[in-house]
């Protein structure tokens, strides 16, 4: 974990715009499961620039570090290690960011995946409950401990970070991550749902296929238990869309700044497509 003991943000720590006013998430503090690379880090990027503090959470010190080095926005990013199948990891990502900044306004769902990818007849119970931790026990942690501090302030963003295959069930080998993105889907509108009226949102954006680190870890297991090439793994996803390529992380987190901020108040109970138009709802 990065920096000193607890401080609420001072006002001249955080950027100011231009011309016109403060950024879109000025002296906000979010919380980025995942935050050390690929979607995760994109979207710390994107929510520092509208004047954000951003706490990244991430299994790896060395990345965590790397990422606050290549950041270099000084006390207003932190890192503390989190594995997300960890309850207590979760929870202390959270209370973490709250004790340094003095509130957890936004919390962003981003950390997720599988692996030990089999058709469902084959599938182990070790890879099903890996899924089920990493993914939808994880956007529950960490959206119930990230709702005590919100309710108390009467404002919040939650953005679970789902999937294409959170709208449809079409490829095989990855039942379990498909089966956890409906899950998390439901979790988004039955949470929106009920803290609707205390100034809280909660929303999913789903990504189609983007080539991170991690697509590029799990990516050619994924393609081999379906019988094709990792080549082909991607060149199908982008066959799929209405553009004909991949997204791009920045697509992702120009969404979740819009989400996170206060003129996406009116948004909640939303799966936000960003796949390129591959979805058909």
């Amino acid at each position: 974990m990065s920096g000193g003991g607890a401080t609420d943000i001072e006002e001249e720590e955080l950027p100011v715009a231009q011309a016109g006013g403060p950024l879109l998430l000025d002296k906000r503090v979010a919380v980025i499961t995942g935050g050390t690379r690929g979607i995760g880090r994109g979207i710390a990027e994107a929510f520092a620039a509208q004047g954000a503090a951003v706490v990244m959470g991430g299994k790896s010190q060395a990345k965590g570090e790397q990422a606050l080095e290549e950041m270099g926005i000084g006390d207003r990013a932190m890192f503390v290690p989190c594995d997300v199948r960890r309850q207590q990891d979760v929870e202390n990502l959270i209370d973490q960011a709250a004790t340094r900044y003095g509130s957890a306004d936004i919390m962003v769902n981003n950390a997720g995946g599988s692996d030990r990818f089999a058709l469902v007849h084959e599938m182990s119970d070790e890879a099903w409950q890996n899924a089920l931790d990493f993914n939808l026990n994880a956007v529950f942690w960490g959206s119930r401990r990230a709702l005590r501090y919100m309710i108390e302030r009467g404002w919040g963003r939650i953005i679970n970070i789902s999937s294409v295959e959170g709208k449809q069930g079409n490829k095989p080998a990855v039942s379990h991550y498909i089966t956890n993105k409906h899950a998390i889907n439901g979790l988004t509108k039955a949470v929106a749902t009920e803290y609707g009226t205390m100034g809280i949102t909660c929303n999913a954006i789903c990504p189609g296929a983007i080539e991170t680190d991690t697509m590029r870890e799990l990516g050619p297991q994924a393609a081999a238990s379906a019988g094709i090439t990792y080549q082909q793994f991607l060149d199908n996803y982008a066959a799929e869309s209405a553009i004909k390529r991949l997204n791009t992380v920045e697509e992702v987190a120009a969404m979740a700044t819009l989400l996170a901020s206060e003129v996406g108040a009116g948004i909640t109970g939303s799966l936000i497509n960003v796949d390129g138009g591959t979805s058909q709802w």
